[in-house]
């Protein structure tokens, strides 16, 4: 069993378009912990860091950690990670007439059917990105 501390942080009330509000204690709503915000089911979570350009379209970049939960179902549309005849993999999973698409958010590169002959698993639903600021 995964096993996180908490640790909880300020979190200001409102939100910041630009600029960040005086750390004055009237400004603090409660404090909130990452862990509980982003890992709804920890034994069925882990995080990855992500690599390539294949999803910059989804706001995903080289050395961004991904939240990826296993108990999600997954759905067309949705972010997942995958191996894919032994390669892991970050796409869009995309689902139409019965067949299943591998799809990057990245004109550069092309959709992968899936077929009978691949050897194919979705290993979880994508939930969170966390990058730097630049």
């Amino acid at each position: 069993m995964v096993r996180f501390n908490k640790l909880y942080l300020p979190l200001f009330l409102g939100r910041v378009p630009a600029g960040f509000p005086s750390p004055a204690d009237d400004y603090i709503d409660k404090t909130i912990d990452l862990n509980e915000l982003m890992v709804k089911r920890p034994a069925a979570t882990f995080f990855v860091r992500a690599s390539g350009d294949s999803m910059l379209g989804a706001g995903i970049h080289t050395g961004d950690i991904l939240v990826v939960d296993r108990s999600i179902n997954p759905a067309s549309r949705m972010i997942v990670v995958v191996h894919l005849n032994g390669e892991f993999m970050v796409k869009r999973l995309v689902i139409q007439k019965g067949l299943q698409q591998l799809v990057s958010e990245n004109p550069k590169y092309k959709s992968r059917t899936i077929t009978e002959s691949d050897e194919f698993e979705i290993w979880g639903v994508v939930t969170y990105v966390v990058h730097p600021a630049k």
